[in-house]
This record gives C-alpha cells, structure tokens and sequence, in this order.
C-alpha cells in the first residue's frame, strides 16, 4: 500500500492535479483515502519531502515545491545513521535479553531501510557522535543521566527517541515497555489460579522509593487485587536494595516474605524479575518447599534460561523486539512536526505460563 500511495500522489504532482503550492492532504486523511495506516502516510510524506516533491512549513502542512511567495522550509537529511546511546550500563547487561532482543530488532528494521546501525557509549562529556543524517535512540535512566543534555539536544533539533525511560514534559519521543500492565498480567495470573495470597518481592530501598518501572509493576500488582476485591497487604510486599538485579535478592526476599506471614503464608508469590526468581526458586527447595505444589512463583523478564529450570519458570514477556522495531520507525517517519507535539508507544508484554504456577487445590 506504501508503493501505491506514493506512486499515485507523485502521478497527481506530475500531471499537475496537485499543482504548484497545493496543499496535501495530511498524513490521517491520506490513511483514509488510501485505506492505510497513518505509519504508511507519514513514511510516504517523507519519502516524498526527500525526493524534493514536497515541503513542510511548521504548523501548516505539507505543499507542492515551488510555490510562489511561499517560504519553503528546509528539509532535513534522510536518517542514514542511528546509534543506540547509553550511560553507565556495562556491555555485559546488553547480553540481557531485554536488551540483546531490542537491539537485534532495531538492527533488522534499519538494514531494511538501509540505515547503519551503531552503540555509542557517552562519557561525562555527553558527545554525540556528528554525522550528517544522524539519529539516535536514548538510554536515559533518570539516577544517571544528565537531562539538561536530553534538554540541549532537544533544543539543537537532534532526532531522538528514548526507550526504558521517559519524560513527557520534554516532548522527546518515547518507546516504553508498559509495567503497570505487566505487573497486573503477572498477579491476575496468580489471582485467576485461585491464591488470594499473593506476595511480591520488588526492587528498591523501599516501597515508596523504587524506579518507574518496578513501581508501575506495584501499581498493576494493587490493581489485580482491587479488581477481585481482595485488601492490599503490605505484609505481603518485600522490597529488596542492592545494586543490580540477582539472584541473591529472590533468595532473601522469599525467605522473609515466609518469615513474616506468620500462621498465613503466601500461596503464590509474583518476583518482579526472573534474576530474583531464580534465587526464590532455590530459597523454596532448601526451605524444603515444593513449587508450585507449596507455592506458585512467577517471575519478569522471560529470560532464556527461564524455559530451562526446573520447574520451568511461569514469567512475563516484555516484548522488548517490538520497543526496539518503534524505536527506530519513530526515527524514520514519526518524529513530531510541530513543538510541543508528542508521539509515544507503550508496548505491552505477554504471560508466558510454564510450570512453576498452577490452581490452589480446594483444601489449601
């Protein structure tokens, strides 16, 4: 439908039935006309400012080149060039499949539009790599990153998107993962199998002090409860500090969590990465705890060896392929055309059920 589209409005330039200085039509009536989304519109309004068919003119639209009287605002370059920018993440937690995912899928979506693809690391210096048709997806944990330089870069008129992070009243693209959706899947799981109760074992110095994404996943785990009308619990809630997801944390955060319930332990147990998962899966067998006949755990992530352990472990996708393939169609056709213009994607994640949940059995 894209070759169609665009093909078609070039025939009517040509042939003079959009003449010179005609208005477009803009990219939500084009996906009318033509039957198509709005992603294959603005790709084809593009397309067509690179070929030099059209202009842009902020906060009016798209014309017909050559108009008289008409300032024809200057296109940018192509995107030719997008790099992958971080700060203060080692090499190694790129092999995590949050990450080793996304950037694979970011990678196949630039080599079809014949877009190199690069990581870049920034220093305490904050450079850019300068290349003409640069883009750049951003990394940008807010304990880490110097905002005044997403600010600056925002200002100098660089394209950007961010990914894990964000921050809306900046209006710098984001592509985020939804947790608070992830975190109600994993605990409407647990709640659909019969266990109303139901722990969590999350990441932070407290509960009111954890980063956007396990306090997204808090919000969805309260919402399943609100939802089958049971009470939160704080006894139920463990938060766990250290300085990087392991499995040492699910190990302690299990064990306290069965330490405190007293007479009335959890029966299901929602850890809110596979890391801990793991150190909680082991905590259970050397409590002599079997899972998930004592206890049905689930984890966050759907890392590899998740498919592997025994038992396999019941997790949460985050489909992070598809915060990558975003990432980069934002670059390359929906970077915002007026200021103050926001585009966003929140991508949700999926359950992938294995063997480590299963129904509460009436007796228990």
């Amino acid at each position: 439908m894209y070759q169609v589209m665009i093909d078609d409005l070039k025939t009517k330039i040509r042939s003079g039935q959009y003449p010179k200085g005609w208005p477009l039509p803009n990219q939500q009536e084009l996906a009318k006309l033509y039957n198509a989304s709005e992603i294959t519109s603005r790709r084809a309004l593009t397309e067509l400012v690179n070929e030099g068919y059209v202009y842009r003119v902020r906060g009016k639209g798209t014309f017909v080149r050559g108009s008289e009287g008409e300032e024809e605002e200057e296109s940018p370059l192509p995107v030719r060039h997008i790099f992958f920018v971080y700060h203060n993440l080692s090499v190694d937690s790129l092999n995590h499949r949050y990450w080793g995912d996304m950037l694979e899928a970011m990678r196949e979506v630039c080599e079809e539009n014949g877009v190199e693809f690069y990581l870049w690391a920034v220093d305490e210096r904050y450079r850019l790599p300068e290349k003409p048709g640069a883009a750049y997806v951003l990394v940008t944990p807010p304990y880490s990153f110097d905002q005044k330089s997403l600010e600056a870069w925002r200002d100098e008129g660089k394209r950007l998107v961010t990914v894990q992070f964000y921050y809306p009243h900046l209006s710098v693209p984001y592509v985020v993962a939804d947790n608070l959706t992830g975190g109600y899947l994993a605990t409407q799981h647990l709640l659909s199998l019969g266990h109303r109760r139901t722990g969590i074992i999350l990441t932070g110095k407290s509960v009111v002090d954890l980063n956007q994404e396990f306090s997204l996943r808090l919000q969805g785990y309260r919402l399943a409860l609100q939802q089958h009308q049971i009470p939160f619990d704080p006894e139920l809630v463990c938060v766990m500090d250290g300085p990087s997801e392991n499995a040492e944390m699910g190990y302690e955060g299990f064990k306290e969590l069965l330490g405190r319930s007293g007479g009335e332990p959890p029966t299901a147990i929602f850890v809110t990465s596979d890391l801990k998962a793991l150190g909680a899966l082991k905590a259970a067998q050397d409590m002599g705890l079997d899972v998930p006949g004592d206890v049905s755990l689930i984890g966050y992530d759907d890392l590899r060896i998740s498919a592997y352990t025994y038992p396999h472990l019941t997790t949460i996708n985050q489909n992070t392929a598809q915060i990558g393939r975003r990432a980069i169609e934002i670059l390359l056709h929906e970077l915002p055309r007026s200021p103050g213009e926001l585009v966003k994607d929140e991508i949700v994640p999926k359950l992938v059920a294995r063997g480590t949940t299963r129904a509460l059995r009436p007796a228990e």
